[in-house]
């Protein structure tokens, strides 16, 4: 049976909404958006990992909180908590990749692909990355149609916005990219 603790985590960046991240003692397994709620995150943990033990506990949570505190008042740019992926070996694969992001940089979901070496697998990486449960630590919002178009996101564009904010990325021309406008 595995534990899983929980606490719910507020930030200016979400407008006080909560948001709720949850993890294993291998790390860090959810990230919930503030359109989610307690049960989104309960449903998750049902599926993702059988039999668990759901606890609230704000202590185990910490270390992930201060880490996303950090990042989101621009005082961090790279994670150094333990993940806890749960999904498929392609999923997965994906989620690694997403973590190889550099902060401030874009990719296209093409260039995931070709990353996995898997050029023909484009709808299956967004399909993955819509599922990532570790939003912002594994940065999906870090990845943008191959037009240079900022595409459907899980958590909204206005956030996904925010975040491309916050990380200072207002042009990507330096990519190759069309000149991205807020």
């Amino acid at each position: 049976m595995t534990t899983v603790y929980w606490s719910a985590f507020e930030h200016p960046t979400f407008q006080n909404e909560q948001l709720f991240l949850a993890a294993t003692d291998k790390g860090l397994c959810k990230i919930t958006w503030p359109s989610e709620n307690f049960e989104t995150m309960t449903t998750w943990v049902e599926r993702q990992v059988p039999y668990a033990v759901i606890i609230e506990d704000e202590d185990v949570i910490s270390p992930f909180a201060n880490q996303l505190n950090e990042y989101l008042d621009g005082e961090r740019k790279e994670f150094d908590i333990p993940l806890d992926f749960r999904g498929t070996a392609f999923q997965t694969s994906v989620w690694h990749q997403l973590t190889q992001i550099p902060y401030g940089q874009i990719r296209s979901y093409s260039e995931i692909a070709e990353a996995l070496e898997n050029p023909k697998a484009v709808r299956a990486v967004g399909t993955a990355n819509g599922a990532n449960p570790i939003p912002i630590i594994a940065p999906c919002h870090r990845v943008i149609g191959k037009n240079a178009a900022l595409t459907g996101f899980r958590g909204g564009l206005q956030i996904k916005e925010r975040l491309l904010r916050l990380e200072r990325f207002h042009d990507y021309t330096q990519q190759g990219h069309a000149r991205f406008q807020f």
